[in-house]
C-alpha cells in the first residue's frame, strides 16, 4: 500500500500556491477552478491544496534543514521550531542507518504548521 493524496486546508488558494511553489521549487501541476483545487506531485504521491480540507500536518523532505530554514526565514517565512537533531538512527528501521535526522517546523501562508526533515551523519562519538 503507498499514500496517493494529502490534503492539506487552504483558506487563499493563489496565496498558497505562490508559498508551495516557493517551498517546493516546482510549479503546480494542477489547477480547477471551481471549485478551486490545486495539486502538487511529490515523488509520486499529490499534494492537495483543498478549502474544505481540514489542516493536516506535513513533514517534507529538504536536503538540509538548517539551510532550508535559514533560506525560509529570510524570505518571512515564519520559522515555529529551529533545527534541531530529533532521533540518531542506529539501524534502518525508520530512517537510514548511522544518520541524525533533523527536524524543524514552520508555517505556511494559511496557518497550517510543516515539517522539514533532513539526514546528515552521526557523530560516531555519540
Amino acid at each position: 500500500m503507498e499514500i496517493v493524496q494529502i490534503a492539506q486546508h487552504v483558506d487563499d488558494l493563489d496565496r498558497a500556491i505562490a508559498f508551495y511553489e516557493d517551498l517546493l521549487g516546482q510549479k503546480v501541476a494542477a489547477r480547477f477552478d471551481p471549485p478551486g483545487l490545486a495539486f502538487f506531485m511529490l515523488d509520486g504521491t499529490r499534494l492537495l491544496l483543498d478549502p474544505t480540507a481540514p489542516s493536516g500536518l506535513l513533514y517534507l523532505a529538504v536536503d538540509d534543514v538548517e539551510y532550508s530554514v535559514d533560506q525560509l526565514g529570510k524570505r518571512g517565512v515564519v520559522i515555529d521550531t529551529d533545527p534541531h537533531v530529533i532521533f540518531q538512527h542506529k539501524d534502518n528501521t525508520l530512517g537510514p542507518a548511522g544518520r541524525d535526522e533533523w527536524l524543524a517546523f514552520i508555517t505556511d501562508s494559511e496557518g497550517n504548521t510543516v515539517g522539514l526533515v533532513s539526514y546528515s551523519d552521526s557523530d560516531p562519538n555519540d
